[in-house]
């Protein structure tokens, strides 16, 4: 009887791993990545009722659950790809330490919701998530991950009395934009930037992959402001593989010129949870999708 008791207990333990990893308990086994990365998009965690889809108040429970999921992964690092709260700096105080509970490294990349502020508090958003830069880039085992700042332009990230605002007004008005207000841009020195990452990536036969909340192709109402330019920049390096964002809650996917650009899902719409895996390979990159994202294989050369 004891014996019964110990195999069903070892039977479920097995099944609840084989869950947890998203692999089919009787299918082939897989060939192993290089190495698993996850992601978040788009938490948006404010203790105010929901609007919509939108279920600000559920976000802190939703991530509790992923970060939870992935900490019995073997991911090399998690990344958030912005607007980890939707509103008022003390939002940080709840959401934050949940993503803190995370036992691999983080990089968070700016949202413009995470600038949805007081303006004494925009200049401390950057410190508060814990960013070496407002752009930045890393590597993993022969892999460069870019974060860009698309808040680099904008009319959220600054005070409207401050020349950063000013400078965005007048962006906005010489270049005739018509995207919306709460998108941003790549600025001149950011571009700079990151020509030289993606000329040493080259240099030293790395693949890239690129992070940033805005989403610049295909064409939509969320885009950076300058979406055109930062796609002319990327297709300019065959080193890049693949553009990640979020911003667009819906998510969305199109292919260009050999890079893929994958808009992740919003975890605050719904009640369900949105968050994912990617597994990368020399020739693909694999998506493994959990609540409303969904999976994908990314052929890659």
């Amino acid at each position: 009887m004891k014996y019964r008791k110990l195999i069903t207990l070892l039977l479920t333990f097995i099944m609840a791993l084989v869950f947890l990893n998203h692999v089919p308990f009787n299918g082939p086994i897989k060939e192993k990545p290089e190495f698993r990365f996850g992601v978040v998009a788009d938490c948006q965690y404010a203790d105010v009722q929901s609007e919509g889809v939108r279920e600000y108040a559920l976000s802190d429970k939703k991530l509790k659950l992923c970060v939870d999921h992935l900490n019995v992964l073997d991911l090399k690092y998690v990344v958030n790809l912005g607007d980890l709260i939707d509103r008022d700096f003390n939002s940080f105080d709840t959401i934050q330490p949940i993503l803190n509970q995370l036992e691999m490294p983080v990089h968070n990349v700016l949202g413009n919701h995470d600038y949805s502020v007081a303006n004494k508090y925009k200049k401390e958003v950057p410190v508060r998530l814990n960013l070496p830069s407002r752009y930045y880039d890393f590597e993993v085992d022969g892999w460069r991950f870019v974060v860009l700042d698309g808040n680099d332009i904008s009319f959220h990230a600054y005070p409207e009395d401050s020349d950063s605002y000013k400078e965005a007004t007048e962006y906005y008005k010489q270049k005739d934009i018509e995207s919306p207000e709460w998108n941003g841009a790549i600025g001149k020195k950011q571009m700079n930037w990151l020509h030289r990452v993606l000329e040493k990536a080259t240099a030293n036969k790395e693949k890239v992959i690129i992070f940033c909340h805005f989403p610049v192709y295909p064409e939509d109402a969320h885009n950076l402001w300058n979406a055109g330019k930062v796609i002319q920049v990327l297709e300019n390096y065959p080193c890049v593989r693949a553009y990640m964002s979020g911003h667009n809650h819906d998510g969305n996917y199109g292919m260009k010129n050999g890079v893929h650009y994958l808009t992740m899902t919003g975890m605050v719409d719904t009640e369900e949870n949105s968050y994912s895996i990617v597994n990368v390979y020399k020739n693909r990159l694999e998506i493994q999708g959990f609540g409303r994202e969904k999976d994908r294989v990314l052929e890659i050369k």
